[in-house]
């Protein structure tokens, strides 16, 4: 006897002495024509063969079929793909395929009306321009005869058009009725498991299906066919006074914040200068000698000697070509932001991680930072901030410092809770759990994150010199106003090699 599992510790009997069960399942899986589901769901589930069946509704009610057996994720390409052939048929049928051409001549005649009216002003005042007007006006009407010739063999391929478009809508119809039966019983048999899928079919769900796919055919056919017929369903009726009143709100909002978060935000700029300012000693003022020859040893003793050696070429490099300092500039920026972003993210991560609510709150806003381009979140940014190194350390945040924070989550949630409950069942404590356990084994999600937020963070440094930042954006910059290649290119590659060095520091891989 065969059972599967549903969610209560139930089961369900699957087994042949079990089919009128099963029938019972599926009527009250679909809410209509079981029996000849029934039939179908036993024939697909009697091989692992692929099965072919036909489903005559689903080809004839396309896409609203399957919207109605709650089907959307196939229904959807079904709907493209018929829409596409509708507007095929109808454009080759009824469509007026030459109108675009027809435009064209339009404008070629009011300009040969001109030309002709230039030619008798020539010729009326005796002016010598006149051989150059005939010879464009006879040029304007070899156009037009050939532009005419175009227009008909447009209207000539409305035939075709159409037979392309009645084939593609045979051939979806095809594969919908083929794959209706096959879909549907998978989606059955995810609903036997997990009865929070959707069942049945009800009658707002019929009407919207219904609605929704003929709305789409009918704008579809409307413009691509009638071009014109519907113009609200083109052109979207923007307000033009939304987006002013909008853009007053805005600029009222930033006045308010500026005028009165001044010490707020003039607190945060000197912390971030005091950070700047030391990391730009350690880095620009200590005698080259002596950076890189700790650069080297951090890099012999995290990746092994083969990785110092490139290190060493790469730093002779960036020296010799008098990009030193410059260099030492951008990686105190970089030091700035990332070690922010990391003593921030980390202990971020570590809350979300045992607190889902609050990751619900924070993981919205890291979205954001990601997904909103540079350039925009740059704006409040010199609002609140104005220009210079703050603000580019801040924007170059923004921008980096998210993965940190969700690689941390990752790593903590991926530990194996039954370590964990092995270790609290020895009496280990909040502090120990967390120290000898949780990070230790968190630990290579939680470095990849600081990996990929300093690699993020060197990734702006074009854009932060935008705003003031010195260092090697500045020349990249430079390079890009003045179409200088050359500079471009070499102070390029000094952030790949700074990008290098500092991925083979963090990654700590002697491979």
């Amino acid at each position: 006897m065969t059972t599967q599992a549903v969610p209560g510790g139930q089961s369900v009997d699957l087994s042949a002495s079990s089919r009128d069960d099963r029938d019972a399942l599926i009527d009250e899986f679909l809410g209509s024509n079981g029996s000849y589901y029934a039939a179908q769901f036993a024939k697909i589930g009697s091989t692992t063969r692929l099965t072919w069946t036909f489903n005559l509704a689903a080809a004839l009610w396309g896409p609203m079929w399957f919207g109605m057996r709650h089907l959307w994720h196939w229904g959807l390409p079904f709907l493209i793909l018929e829409a596409i052939a509708l507007v095929q048929l109808s454009r080759g049928l009824f469509g007026d395929l030459s109108v675009d051409i027809r435009e064209r001549i339009a404008q070629i005649e009011e300009t040969l009306v001109l030309r002709r009216e230039q030619l008798e002003a020539a010729i009326a005042n005796n002016d010598g321009s006149a051989a150059v007007f005939e010879r464009n006006i006879r040029s304007l009407e070899e156009a037009i005869g050939g532009i005419e010739a175009q227009a008909a063999a447009a209207e000539a391929s409305g035939l075709w058009i159409a037979f392309s478009g009645l084939a593609l809508l045979g051939i979806v119809k095809l594969a919908e009725g083929v794959a209706a039966n096959t879909l549907l019983e998978r989606r059955f048999s995810d609903w036997l498991s997990d009865r929070s899928y959707p069942a049945g079919i009800s009658q707002a769900k019929t009407l919207l299906s219904a609605g929704f796919v003929a709305l789409i055919f009918a704008v579809c056919i409307a413009h691509y066919a009638f071009p014109g017929m519907w113009p609200a369903v083109v052109e979207f009726p923007a307000q033009q006074d939304y987006r002013l009143a909008a853009i007053d709100g805005i600029r009222s909002f930033f006045d308010f914040a500026v005028i009165n978060g001044e010490w707020f935000f003039d607190t945060i700029t000197y912390g971030i200068r005091v950070i700047l300012d030391a990391l730009e000693v350690l880095f620009v003022n200590t005698p080259w000698v002596v950076m890189a020859g700790i650069i080297i040893l951090l890099t012999g003793l995290a990746a092994g000697k083969t990785a110092a050696i490139y290190t060493a070429a790469f730093l002779f490099y960036i020296g010799i070509l008098g990009f030193w300092e410059k260099a030492m500039t951008t990686l105190a920026l970089l030091g700035t932001a990332a070690c922010i972003s990391i003593c921030i993210g980390v202990p971020l991560g570590m809350l979300c991680a045992r607190r889902p609510r609050l990751y619900a709150v924070v993981r919205p806003v890291m979205d954001f930072m990601q997904t909103m381009p540079s350039f925009v979140f740059m704006i409040p940014v010199i609002a609140f901030f104005g220009t210079g190194k703050p603000a580019a350390v801040i924007t170059t945040m923004i921008f980096g410092g998210t993965p940190v924070v969700r690689l941390t989550v990752l790593g903590l949630r991926g530990v194996p809770e039954h370590v964990r409950e092995a270790a609290i069942a020895y009496g280990a404590s909040k502090w120990y759990l967390l120290t000898r356990v949780d990070l230790p084994l968190a630990a290579p999600s939680i470095l990849a994150g600081v990996n990929q937020t300093i690699m993020l963070s060197l990734a702006m440094v074009v854009v932060a010199s935008l705003i003031g930042a010195r260092g090697l954006g500045e020349d990249v910059l430079e390079a890009l106003q003045y179409a200088s290649v050359g500079q471009g290119i070499l102070a390029g590659f000094c952030i790949l090699f700074c990008a290098m060095i500092l991925n083979r520091i963090v990654q700590g891989d002697r491979h």
